[in-house]
């Protein structure tokens, strides 16, 4: 989710690179402060517990970026709010400028701390006329593949030990990062729409695999969220858009499938037909029955010659 920010920051309140480490409550598990790079600086955080913590606008932007783990976070800047789960591959863009309210339980975080001369020297290389012509977005929540792997490239390098070469790689990624969120991120520019991805043949046989393993109880629009590593919110429009209907509809459409197979192949009542795909009763089961294939359960067993005595448990 993004939000346009418009408005020149006074920079004399503005909180630097260099500040924001002794104002934050808790401190990074890594950095690459001391290692001399030029460019983005990465600060590396645990996940926090029930934090409740409001901050200084700042004079860089930052990018949040969740490597692994899982959190839910409420986060305000701009005039807005902004409520979701945190997932790996999750990020958040923060331009300077803009005080910030942060509450939840934050997932593990690299903070990627990006000066605007390097979006400034950026833009100066596209070809951009003025620093009048840049003004990032404000962005809440994206799955963007670009800053996942510029981000985990700089973690990467993190975890090694000092070497010439990494000045090298690090001034690439840099640039690499800058002229990205030029192009992605720009208010003044055409945005291009980055939103999570579609959910591959991989991830819907994991589903259905679910579905077909768990037919006979309640099954929670959370848990199969779970199976493929996005919130629930996101994944009811990513289920729709692969299948072409809701996950509720499509549980019910495997419960009756398999309701079918049960009526044609077996002797079971309709009555423990009903519990064994998941309804509560048999009149449920019924109804919603009729509504899938056009007819009662005990019409459908007759037209295939599978009579059965009309039997309740």
């Amino acid at each position: 989710m993004a939000e346009h920010q418009v408005g020149n920051p006074d920079r004399r309140k503005l909180v630097s690179i260099d500040e924001i480490v002794d104002i934050l409550s808790h401190r990074p598990v890594a950095t690459t402060r001391e290692r001399g790079w030029n460019g983005v600086t990465v600060d590396l955080y645990h996940p926090l517990a029930e934090c409740s913590e409001k901050y200084p606008a700042l004079d860089h932007h930052m990018i949040s970026y969740c490597p692994w783990g899982h959190g839910r976070l409420v986060q305000g800047r701009g005039g807005k709010t902004f409520e979701g789960a945190i997932l790996p591959g999750f990020s958040l863009l923060m331009p300077a400028g803009h005080d910030s309210i942060w509450e939840g339980n934050p997932a593990p975080s690299a903070r990627l701390r990006i000066p605007v001369s390097l979006i400034a020297t950026a833009a100066d290389q596209i070809g951009y006329r003025s620093a009048s012509q840049v003004e990032l977005h404000n962005v809440f929540e994206a799955r963007d593949p670009v800053v996942t792997r510029v981000a985990q490239i700089l973690l990467e390098e993190l975890d090694r030990s000092a070497h010439p070469a990494q000045a090298l790689i690090v001034d690439q990624a840099s640039a690499l990062l800058a002229t990205h969120l030029l192009r992605s991120y720009n208010g003044f520019d055409v945005v291009e729409r980055l939103d999570l991805p579609s959910l591959g043949a991989v991830e819907i046989t994991r589903l259905i695999a679910f579905i077909e393993d768990n037919i006979d109880r309640t099954i929670a629009l959370a848990e199969l969220a779970a199976l493929v590593n996005v919130d629930r919110f996101h994944f009811t429009r990513l289920f729709k858009r692969a299948t072409g209907m809701t996950a509720s509809s499509f549980v019910e459409q495997r419960r009756i499938q398999r309701a079918q197979s049960l009526i044609l192949e077996t002797d079971i009542p309709l009555s423990q037909i009903a519990l064994m795909v998941g309804f509560a009763d048999q009149s449920h089961f019924t109804r919603r029955f009729h509504r899938h294939v056009g007819s009662t359960p005990g019409a459908f067993a007759r037209s295939r010659g599978r009579r059965r005595p009309s039997r309740r448990n």
